[in-house]
């Protein structure tokens, strides 16, 4: 018997799926297992959504901090939002759940914002400025529908070695200046386990393995501080 009211119902549906609703709350079978990994799935989906809220902050607070970028690089910068962009408008256009890619809306916020201190630091706040008008058109034109799903695609596919030497130039400057510099230890550390549970979610709900295996790109840098 279903004693749900129908906010509340509604609500469980879309966490769980009308299946699933149907089968714990009505037929009471609590060992339906596909049932199980789609709720482990989406709360740890919103998990990582809700954490991707401050992910970066401790970065950008490091460098807005300290009146400097030095340390970080900008050409890994400029990967990690390509990567970020890639993925997250190839979901939005797929009409993937939110909770399988939600943290890239936030996530790419963050790291434009890294990257426009890098140029206000290292450059002028001009050339940031014009940067962040740049890629608010890009990001328009690629969810907009006027950019073509397989392109969409490529890019997504592009990712993944693109993000990955990134990921080598910043371990390559950590390298030549004998530290981390501005770099944050605790946005390194959450993103990668932000990485290792997006690997569970985005197989259980998208099946897409080009985000799977970009999201472990981000394990590389971590290894190489």
């Amino acid at each position: 018997m279903d004693n749900s009211t129908p906010v509340v119902k509604q609500i469980l549906v879309n966490l769980l799926s009308e299946n699933c609703y149907n089968d714990y709350f009505i037929n009471f079978n609590f060992l339906n297992v596909e049932c199980f990994k789609v709720l482990i799935s989406k709360i740890l989906g919103y998990a990582i959504i809700g954490g991707s809220l401050m992910v970066k902050v401790p970065q950008v607070m490091k460098i807005w901090n300290s009146g400097s970028a030095q340390g970080v690089n900008f050409i890994s910068v400029l990967t990690d939002l390509f990567a970020i962009t890639a993925a997250t408008s190839y979901s939005f256009v797929r009409s993937f759940p939110f909770s399988a890619y939600g943290e890239g809306l936030f996530l790419g916020v963050q790291t434009l914002m890294i990257a426009m201190l890098v140029l206000r630091y290292n450059v002028s706040g001009t050339v940031a400025a014009l940067f962040t008008c740049i890629y608010s058109t890009v990001c328009y034109i690629l969810v907009s529908g006027l950019t073509p799903v397989h392109f969409l695609w490529s890019m997504q596919a592009c990712s993944v070695p693109i993000l990955f030497a990134g990921k080598l130039m910043q371990a390559k400057t950590n390298y030549s200046n004998g530290g981390t510099g501005q770099l944050s230890a605790a946005t390194c550390t959450m993103l990668l386990f932000g990485s290792l549970a997006r690997v569970f979610t985005s197989i259980q709900e998208t099946g897409d393995m080009h985000y799977v295996i970009g999201s472990q790109s981000n394990r590389r840098l971590y290894k190489r501080q």
